[in-house]
């Protein structure tokens, strides 16, 4: 008997566990579903929704070949007893997932012991580096992974399986309990991340290059495909793969350049936390720890609702709460708003932030968490200023009054620079103030011949050795 276990690579096509679960045609295709884990750090319903999606679209696929998802209620310990009373002589094949601790610390004390006896496969996902981590050829071994053939489908059963686990259809009406209405977010399944690549690059590429950064433009121009990539309706082998061979033809190079960058640099993030897993809880530079060390939770409860006086901004997060997406320039400049105008531990923001996202991947949001809040040591501090990205992405504030209709009244000025009165919310902060105190505390700590001498060990460790690669 074979278990493919399965946790975020939710697709039939290029699916290693899959595939090579399915060689002797007697397998067993599982999702574990554990509430606790949906409600730790930086997880959310919302996502859970997505990955429904998914496993809806994957399951449909599988009875094709025999199969289907079974559900496990629980956590890994339950499941590995139930493995040992029900299959133990089991191969499990797992595709690797860097994740968040509570998911990490289960995994890693689950794989030991089916790997004592050679019950645990694992394959690699997103071309991370599981064994030998050496970023001096991290870029060359990632091409590498992205050039190898697609893995085939998976075999199907020679007959179906039963087990005394539902399967998704049965534990159906269960799993709509955890999730939540009247959210307009993206549609989860492959069928879904397949039209949306295909919608990219024959037409909405265009321009994405520097439509990326207005949230206005972002939502049609940008790929949308980080949730399908963070849950795995799409391998990034195989958008890559699509994108290098429709890049010839295309007549918008220059934006499909930009976008296969940005393929490179999501695994380049996701690297940083496979590496170094305390990087969910402590500083990338362990100086800078002690830089915030007072949290005041009205403030950050004001911040994350979208209370904070500054129209763009509010208007970013109540965007992002409606739709659990919004481009990656206003994700930077709320974080950054938070940990340097409000100065508050990214610690504490950060899972509040990451819960809001369909494509919450803690690799990535980790990193740019730091990287917006000036704990790296290996990236100069940016701190966005509100008003300046207000007038430059929405001179005519139009966008803002449509998410904040109370303000259409209002004078295009006032509202970029929440001079409001009593129109609106009274502004949390002194924009010019408090950016102005937190470059001095941020450089202050920068300046010190020990921080620099540890931050050359984070770039060791961490920093990229990305070389131009010619394309065609």
């Amino acid at each position: 008997m074979d278990i493919v276990l399965l946790h975020r690579n939710l697709r039939i096509k290029d699916n290693e566990a899959l595939y090579y679960g399915s060689q002797n045609q007697k397998y067993l295709v599982i999702y574990l579903f554990d509430k606790d884990y949906w409600n730790s750090n930086g997880k959310s319903s919302i996502q859970f929704q997505f990955a429904y999606d998914c496993l809806v679209s994957l399951d449909n696929e599988l009875k094709e070949l025999r199969s289907n998802i079974h559900i496990f209620e629980g956590n890994l310990y339950s499941l590995q007893e139930w493995i040992i009373r029900n299959y133990p002589k089991a191969n499990i094949h797992f595709n690797h997932s860097t994740d968040i601790d509570y998911f990490r610390s289960q995994l890693n004390s689950f794989k030991q012991f089916f790997k004592a006896n050679d019950q645990f496969h694992t394959y690699s996902d997103h071309g991370i580096q599981l064994d030998n981590f050496d970023r001096d050829n991290w870029s060359k071994h990632w091409h590498k992974i992205m050039d190898q053939p697609l893995k085939l489908n998976p075999k199907a059963n020679l007959h179906w399986l039963d087990a005394d686990i539902p399967t998704l259809n049965k534990f159906d009406p269960k799993i709509k309990d955890h999730i939540p209405l009247n959210m307009q977010i993206q549609k989860g399944g492959s069928l879904e991340a397949n039209r949306l690549l295909d919608s990219f690059l024959f037409e909405r590429c265009e321009g994405y290059s520097k439509k990326m950064s207005s949230p206005i433009d972002a939502e049609n121009s940008c790929s949308r495909l980080s949730p399908h990539i963070a849950f795995g309706s799409i391998s990034v082998r195989q958008i890559y793969q699509k994108l290098t061979d429709f890049f010839p033809v295309s007549n918008h190079k220059s934006d499909l350049n930009s976008f296969r960058k940005r393929l490179y640099w999501h695994c380049h993030f996701i690297q940083k936390l496979e590496t170094e897993p305390e990087l969910e809880f402590n500083s990338m530079h362990s100086m800078c720890d002690e830089l915030r060390p007072n949290f005041d939770s009205e403030i950050v409860e004001r911040w994350i609702q979208g209370k904070t006086g500054f129209p763009f901004l509010d208007a970013c997060i109540l965007y992002l709460k409606e739709y659990g997406w919004i481009n990656f320039r206003m994700r930077a400049m709320i974080m950054s708003f938070a940990s340097y105008n409000l100065w508050q531990p990214w610690q504490k923001t950060s899972p509040l932030l990451a819960k809001l996202f369909v494509d919450y991947e803690p690799g990535i949001h980790i990193s740019q968490v730091q990287m917006q809040s000036g704990v790296t040591g290996i990236n100069l501090p940016r701190i966005y200023s509100v008003s300046k990205q207000s007038m430059d992405h929405d001179i005519n504030a139009n966008w803002i009054k449509r998410v904040i209709p109370e303000l259409q009244s209002s004078d295009n000025e006032s509202i970029h620079y929440a001079n409001l009165g009593k129109q609106y919310i009274e502004p949390i902060t002194d924009l010019r103030k408090s950016s102005k105190a937190a470059r001095e505390k941020i450089w202050s700590i920068r300046s010190d011949i020990k921080f620099k001498n540890i931050a050359k060990k984070v770039y060791l460790k961490h920093g990229s050795r990305m070389r131009r690669r010619r394309t065609a």
